[in-house]
């Protein structure tokens, strides 16, 4: 059968490595997506990972304004704990995580003009739990502005979310296309050797020895396309791993890494869609157009 498989694949070379290549490419936008999915969710939970509201004070706060701030938060049975950032710690973060490359930016901004914040992480962790607690000191004299995690997770999901689905769209037609490449290779593979085939019945062959070789082509093509596929998935990340380890790239991005482990994860799922389309697609083809 292996040997059948082969000459199947020789005899049809052009088809095959048309359906191996749109396989390959379909797979390569899904892992994409898969990937972007991946990288917002752990963005997410790092951010979630310690602070879920930051009130941000004005730069000028007096001391009877901060001291009301900080009453206020001792006070509040909602809230599990929190951390005071002055404006020193913060001047710091903002030169560690923005510009660290760039000190004729980090020039014009001064630790006067820097504010200092709270990082508060409420008892309860749900939205709506979130929104009550923080809305409570938008109002407070001093404060400049209150900035939930949930805003920030929101805005960076709406944004990956329509690139995600371009792409997985694009993926899934690609997909439908390298099936019915496979299902059309299979489909005159079988019309090249009718006469072959219907020698085989003739003479006693099964059923399945004559369908079984078809069925292999279409799983192997889908196979060496999700190989394919999953080489340019792990390509990209390890592209992508080597832009954020430049020193011109933001550390708050860092975030959105991808670990090996998880993509070797997509890979498998890559190789699991892979072989699905190949057998369905040379299956429908066996049994439709060989009349077994």
């Amino acid at each position: 059968m292996a040997r059948e498989t082969l000459r199947n694949l020789r005899r049809n070379l052009t088809l095959t490595l048309a359906s191996i290549l749109t396989v390959a490419v379909s797979l390569s936008l899904l892992g994409i997506a898969l990937l972007l999915q991946r990288g917002v969710s752990n963005a997410t939970d790092r951010w979630q990972d310690g602070v879920e509201f930051i009130v941000f004070l004005e730069p000028d706060i007096t001391d009877s304004q901060l001291g009301l701030v900080q009453e206020e938060i001792e006070r509040s049975a909602a809230i599990e704990s929190y951390r005071f950032v002055n404006q020193e710690e913060s001047y710091r973060e903002f030169n560690e995580d923005f510009f660290p490359e760039n000190p004729e930016i980090t020039q014009l901004v001064t630790k006067e003009i820097i504010p200092p914040s709270y990082r508060i992480i409420p008892k309860q962790l749900s939205a709506a739990a979130i929104e009550i607690v923080a809305s409570g000191f938008e109002t407070k004299p001093g404060v400049k502005k209150v900035v939930r995690a949930t805003d920030e997770i929101q805005k960076i999901e709406k944004a990956t979310d329509v690139i995600r689905w371009i792409v997985l769209g694009a993926g899934v037609i690609l997909l439908g296309t390298g099936l019915l490449l496979i299902l059309n290779t299979i489909r005159m593979a079988i019309f090249a050797r009718r006469r072959e085939i219907e020698v085989m019945k003739l003479v006693g062959a099964s059923n399945s020895f004559i369908l079984v070789p078809f069925m292999l082509e279409g799983t192997f093509q889908g196979l060496v396309g999700a190989a394919l596929g999953t080489a340019s998935v792990y390509g990209a990340n390890r592209a992508f791993e080597e832009w954020l380890a430049s020193e011109n790239v933001l550390n708050i991005l860092q975030s959105f890494a991808v670990g090996s482990g998880e993509v070797w994860g997509i890979g498998g799922l890559l190789f699991l869609v892979g072989a699905l389309v190949g057998s369905v697609g040379s299956a429908i083809a066996a049994y439709r157009f060989l009349d077994v």
